[in-house]
């Protein structure tokens, strides 16, 4: 099967498994396949179709771009990732023992439910949508202290507010994350559309919202894949920071993947794929980094959790056909 009938069959999933906005394969740097939708109408307004030029929501995909902002911090010498996190309000208390690491790692230890669901029991939606809205880092901060920091891995949104709250303390506030973004990952990265999103206290909530066009979601993506380095050749993020990102910290059995899915540090990785990196996002939104096969791939849509399984194993069905591909666009191949 070619892999633009691939692509075919994830876009034409009956409307009930899944709706499926944008795709973007990359091969050795090149867009060899792109494909988009049609943005269904919502009560806020009507369908609209969905071109190479259409902003959508990164949801958790923007926590690996967090991964990327910590590592250009790290490496100017503002952050250290061994020393406490810098939460004025833990000082004097358990979880002044919390670390950066521990954070990237998800193992701080605090209490947080990541419920897309059950308003009743999810912290997410209630850090998002209501009563920790005007403050998300003080929110998820303010969590009880369940375990020892570093022993349990726990997947939270709160989690990267936090480190959020400390990316802007570091540099100076919220114009200075904006600019930092725009002048340091996004612009040198070639990421022109990418737009961060703040709470009102002034956090990036880095957990959930970047808006960028899948064009750029992948070129975040090619940074990772590349070692850091944009496609103009100018290093962007550190060396090896790509390695410190795929550095297994967890195994999430229930994720949506044939073998579920490893955790890093704000990346996730695909078992079957050896190497691999990838940003997950609500509702099916991926950035899949697959280096033996010289390849990144964006899908961005709509898609339930029932029906992830299905998609997952598309989209990796769809790079496993690549593994002969490669070499033609002088890449390696598996």
């Amino acid at each position: 099967m070619q892999l633009d009938d691939r692509i075919d069959e994830i876009f034409s999933r009956p409307p009930e498994f899944g709706v499926s906005l944008a795709m973007v394969v990359m091969i050795d740097g090149e867009i060899v396949a792109e494909r988009y939708g049609v943005q269904p109408a919502t009560p806020f307004g009507p369908a609209a179709e969905v071109t190479a030029d259409t902003t959508l929501i990164s949801w958790s995909t923007a926590k690996s771009i967090t991964h990327a902002a910590v590592g250009l911090l790290v490496d100017d010498g503002l952050l250290d990732l061994s020393a406490p996190a810098r939460v004025p309000e833990w000082e004097g208390t358990e979880k002044a023992a919390i670390t950066l690491l521990d954070l990237l790692e998800m193992r701080p230890g605090l209490r947080f439910v990541e419920d897309y669901v059950d308003g009743g029991v999810s912290h997410v939606l209630a850090m998002l949508f209501g009563e920790g809205a005007d403050d998300m880092a003080a929110y998820a901060a303010g969590m009880p202290l369940d375990h020892a920091p570093g022993s349990v891995w726990n997947y939270s949104s709160g989690t990267t507010n936090i480190i959020c709250r400390i990316i802007g303390d570091a540099v100076g506030g919220q114009q200075a994350v904006e600019q930092f973004l725009r002048t340091r990952l996004f612009e040198p990265a070639g990421m022109t559309s990418a737009m961060p999103r703040f709470d009102p206290a002034g956090t990036w909530v880095g957990s959930s919202y970047v808006y960028a066009t899948a064009r750029d979601f992948a070129r975040f993506g090619e940074l990772y894949r590349n070692d850091g380095v944009a496609a103009s050749g100018e290093r962007v993020v550190p060396a090896g920071w790509t390695e410190h990102a795929r550095t297994r910290v967890a195994h999430d059995a229930e994720g949506a993947g044939r073998h579920g899915f490893d955790y890093g540090r704000h990346w996730w990785m695909w078992p079957e794929f050896p190497g691999s990196v990838a940003a997950h996002g609500y509702e099916g939104q991926y950035v899949l980094v697959e280096p033996h096969r010289a390849t990144t791939l964006v899908h961005l849509g709509k898609t339930e959790r029932a029906h992830q399984p299905a998609l997952v194993a598309s989209i990796a069905d769809l790079v496993d056909s690549i593994s002969t591909r490669a070499s033609a666009f002088g890449g390696e191949s598996s």
